[in-house]
């Protein structure tokens, strides 16, 4: 027997332990499932009540899920413990992003945009990646470049637009012997996340437009939905 931590194993045979998800012992394989684009407080509740290990907050005038830092800081102030917040930004000036991290407690960064790895580590937090996938883009030389993340979060690339599309790339683009942890995002929904953690078996999934009633709007049912589908998963 052994355990994770902090995605570190120590000879583990049969299962760990995720400090960032919740302090129960889980199986080795599973998938672990991040909701992201929460607006609203009853959405911030179904994922937590739900079981979702993280949630995530865009921090991106642009976007319809954009929050303002008073509220993010109010959604997550109401949140129970064990659940991994995470905020989202797009090639933000480093001081707003400071002064999100003064009133608003992330535990993780997720950089969408066009950072490099020594902007994405200058905030003392932990940071996830996104890399947006097509044809051309080699991964590998992402991990490298990208090695002191936690995880690259895989997303399709749609021309002008950094997230949030609802569209699926090609899985096949994956290589098997990536040496960083993948988070699998884009177009993911109910009726596909099965299949798409069959084929490319990612550290976790994430979901924000296919758990929606509307943009920004999520759906309790379809959360409820999801989570089931990516347990079921489990072995």
């Amino acid at each position: 027997m052994g355990f994770e931590i902090d995605g570190k194993s120590e000879n583990v045979k049969d299962t760990v332990i995720d400090l960032t998800a919740s302090c129960v012992v889980r199986p080795a394989s599973s998938t672990r499932i991040k909701i992201c684009g929460i607006t609203r407080a009853q959405d911030a509740l179904a994922v937590a009540k739900g079981g979702a290990d993280a949630i995530g907050f865009v921090f991106y005038a642009p976007s319809p899920r954009n929050v303002s830092i008073p509220q993010a800081a109010v959604l997550i102030r109401d949140l129970p413990p064990f659940l991994t917040t995470v905020g989202l930004f797009v090639n933000a000036d480093a001081e707003y992003v400071r002064e999100v991290l003064t009133q608003v407690p992330l535990d993780v960064l997720q950089f969408h945009g066009d950072e490099t790895p020594e902007y994405c580590q200058q905030f003392g937090r932990p940071y996830l990646k996104a890399i947006r996938v097509k044809s051309g883009v080699n991964l590998i030389e992402c991990a490298t470049r990208y090695s002191t993340a936690q995880a690259l979060l895989l997303d399709a690339y749609v021309e002008g637009i950094p997230g949030g599309t609802g569209a699926v790339f090609e899985w096949s683009l994956i290589p098997k012997d990536m040496t960083i942890p993948l988070i699998l995002s884009g177009g993911l929904d109910v009726d596909n996340v099965v299949d798409a953690i069959e084929q490319t078996r990612p550290y976790a999934v994430d979901v924000s437009s296919g758990v929606e009633a509307s943009k920004g709007i999520k759906d309790v049912a379809k959360i409820a939905q999801f989570i089931k589908k990516v347990k079921s998963t489990d072995v």
